[in-house]
């Protein structure tokens, strides 16, 4: 794993009032999330053995212990609840290589919506299967999560289903950023360094905005597989740049682009 790096000197400076901005925008909904129908608040665990070998404390925030195993159930269900009736009956769509679409299929069953999930081939079978027991149908298409996203795309248009994005949309940004506020609770101690894993961008740019708004003596340190660091190559392009291939041992981070709305986020916020 690779830590992403500092923007270059050329990268535009960091200002207060942008940084004002964006907690104006986005901290009022972030306060506002209501989730707990369906999303559990994960405990934050303390890592004895690594803390040990280390020399310093490490926690860690068990995302995995929500029903799908994945924090992506946050941002799914949040952005789901904000449908109207037309757009329920209509249904829904995403691409994902199995966390998000877990998420996906798995609040659109609890909210008796019909939900359609495009998949690459690079997927694994057990999340494959993972998403039809919940209810959803199966799409298998293309060899990475950005070819599953196009398709994904032209299949929303034409049967007008609502497409959830899983990760460049504000709803799903703010609602991943309720783990934040969790984790900030729950420390009885001040917290020097975040490390937050990079995807598309959406759970760092969401922890990011309540980290600096609460705590911005914290470091905000994302890390992404180096093989697929798309928000490294953002950062020294100073924008949203497709990589020409990914990696695909860590599929579910196997993300060739990360977010315009992720990147404008986190380019401000992580160190």
């Amino acid at each position: 794993m690779k830590e992403s790096s500092q923007p270059p000197a050329a990268f535009p400076a960091q200002t207060d009032v942008s940084r004002k901005l964006l907690f104006d925008k986005y901290i009022p909904q972030i306060m506002q999330c209501r989730l707990d129908d369906l999303v559990q608040e994960t405990p934050l665990q303390d890592m004895p053995a690594l803390s040990e070998r280390l020399g310093v404390r490490v926690l860690i925030k068990r995302e995995d212990l929500q029903a799908v195993f994945s924090f992506k159930l946050r941002g799914a269900y949040a952005r789901l609840l904000k449908l109207d009736e037309a757009q329920k009956r209509q249904g829904v769509i995403c691409a994902s290589a199995g966390n998000h679409a877990q998420g996906v299929a798995l609040a659109a069953r609890h909210l008796d919506i019909d939900a359609v999930i495009v998949m690459p081939a690079i997927t694994p079978d057990i999340k494959i299967d993972a998403v039809k027991k919940l209810g959803a149908t199966v799409i298998i298409h293309g060899d990475d999560l950005d070819t599953a996203c196009i398709r994904a795309l032209e299949l929303a248009q034409e049967n007008n289903q609502v497409f959830v994005h899983p990760y460049d949309d504000p709803d799903v940004i703010t609602d991943q950023a309720t783990i934040a506020l969790e984790l900030f609770r729950q420390s009885r101690a001040p917290i020097d360094y975040l490390f937050i894993p990079v995807g598309g961008g959406g759970l760092a740019a969401g922890m990011a905005l309540v980290s600096r708004y609460l705590y911005p003596a914290t470091r905000l340190i994302g890390v992404e597989a180096e093989e697929s660091a798309s928000m490294q190559a953002a950062f020294q392009a100073g924008r949203p740049v497709s990589l020409p291939e990914v990696g695909h041992f860590a599929e579910g981070v196997a993300v060739k682009q990360v977010g315009d709305t992720s990147f404008a986020i986190c380019s401000q916020l992580l160190d």
